[in-house]
């Protein structure tokens, strides 16, 4: 059943430990498949991946049919009803509008020695997005994905997307195409992570791997890590919902549902200073458990791994809250700025009552892949940085050099690198020497 907490409790602090360190995703040890399926796929390009898209996912193509063509990708979004084309042109839309805010800007500067210094920035030239397959896919996180891609300015964008026995989500083709996707694969699975990074004959490798999957999907992204770079490792989803008595119950139980429909493995929390409040969000989940389509989703995520904690007051919540670090944070409290500036760690915040995280999930404009697991103590959100790098400049004067070329000679010389230093000494000298021939 859930956890019932409250700071008054004496074993508060140790109940609260135990549920921090607690281990939600089942995950198999899978590593050594992976292994495997990237070797094949390197060795044998698209031969592995043809074999193993038969062998997954009940499809057997040819090379020439790993790769939708465009009259394929137009004939699927004629499939989508003007409604749902409305609603992803609309998501499309504000999502850009976000993420071109984003872009960061180039700075260079002279510094009282002399010396040219700065940085700047720029895409990468290609960029890979994974999507999960079949019927159950997710058109709003291609949005999420591919859009920042190219407010970056990422030159090439692939899409993998397994279509196991051939099945194809119309949505998921129409908003790639909309987001402005160059080429869209129809594979998945550790097979597609590895095609994407090292390459086949029909499929060009990338420089970037964004997008979620399952743990065959995370194992193969760890293992590409160097070959290429990728966005995070994703857990399962998570909300905090920190909410006074003031609200209505339901609205906050159909939030915490929002996120324990995803996964059995998902986690719901709410802290509340009422825990009269607090049983009132219960029954209403437990109400709506009755009737929700994935009610043996939800249920079994808010039976493992449900928490509602009692505080004395919202200090308190926010100090909680920082200690699980969440995914994703909702402040349904009287003043949700203020409380807000008490927050140190959270993927996203949803300000007020009206702002259910949902929102963010589809239409809102920030970007709805968000660091899980406690991570957002260290990480961030996808953004359009994650699409970019920065080189930095710098620029040398014959003054410059001189002002500060002796100390990097002394360090040089203390760490036994002596060309280092000698790369210095040779300039000085030259330097000096048309002095004195002056």
């Amino acid at each position: 059943m859930p956890s019932f907490l409250s700071t008054s409790d004496v074993d508060f602090e140790i109940k609260l430990t135990e549920l921090l360190g607690a281990k939600r995703e089942d995950s198999p040890d899978v590593d050594q498949i992976v292994a495997g399926i990237i070797h094949d796929v390197r060795e044998k390009g698209d031969a592995a991946v043809l074999e193993l898209t038969s062998k997954f996912d009940k499809l057997d193509i040819t090379a020439e049919q790993l790769r939708f063509t465009d009259d394929e990708v137009e004939a699927y979004c004629k499939e989508v009803s003007p409604e749902d084309a409305q609603a992803l042109e609309l998501a499309a839309n504000r999502i850009r509008a976000y993420h071109e805010r984003q872009l960061p800007h180039d700075e260079t500067w002279t510094d009282e020695t002399g010396a040219t210094l700065g940085w700047r920035w720029g895409p990468v030239s290609a960029a890979g997005l994974y999507v999960p397959g079949g019927l159950a896919t997710y058109p709003s996180s291609v949005l999420m994905n591919a859009v920042p891609a190219k407010v970056a300015g990422v030159g090439r964008l692939a899409i993998t997307v397994p279509t196991p026995n051939g099945e194809v989500n119309p949505l998921v083709l129409f908003a790639a195409k909309l987001a402005g996707v160059d080429e869209i694969y129809r594979i998945g699975g550790a097979q597609a992570i590895a095609a994407l990074a090292y390459g086949t004959q029909t499929i060009p490798p990338v420089d970037k791997i964004t997008g979620p999957g399952n743990a065959f999907v995370a194992a193969a992204k760890r293992r590409v890590f160097g070959k290429v770079g990728i966005d995070m490792i994703a857990g399962p989803s998570e909300i905090l919902v920190i909410a006074d008595k003031d609200n209505h119950p339901d609205w906050i139980a159909l939030d915490m549902l929002s996120q324990a429909e995803h996964d059995e493995s998902a986690q719901a929390i709410l802290i509340t200073d009422s825990e009269a409040f607090g049983a009132q969000v219960t029954a209403s989940i437990e109400a709506y458990l009755e009737t929700l389509e994935r009610r043996d989703i939800a249920a079994k995520s808010w039976q493992d791994f449900g928490i509602v904690i009692t505080v004395k007051n919202l200090e308190e919540a926010a100090q909680i809250s920082d200690k699980f670090a969440p995914e994703h944070l909702e402040l349904c409290v009287a003043d949700p700025d203020a409380l807000a500036q008490k927050i140190n760690h959270a993927g996203a915040i949803f300000l007020g009552a009206w702002t259910p995280e949902a929102i963010g999930d589809y239409i809102g404009g920030p970007n709805h892949v968000l660091p899980t697991a406690r991570s957002a103590r260290f990480s961030s959100g996808l953004s359009v940085l994650d699409f970019m790098k920065r080189t930095t400049l710098a620029k040398m004067t014959p003054s410059a050099l001189q002002a500060i070329g002796p100390a990097a000679e002394r360090l040089a010389a203390s760490e036994s690198l002596q060309a280092h230093g000698l790369s210095v000494t040779a300039r000085l000298q030259h330097i000096n020497n048309r002095k004195n021939e002056g």
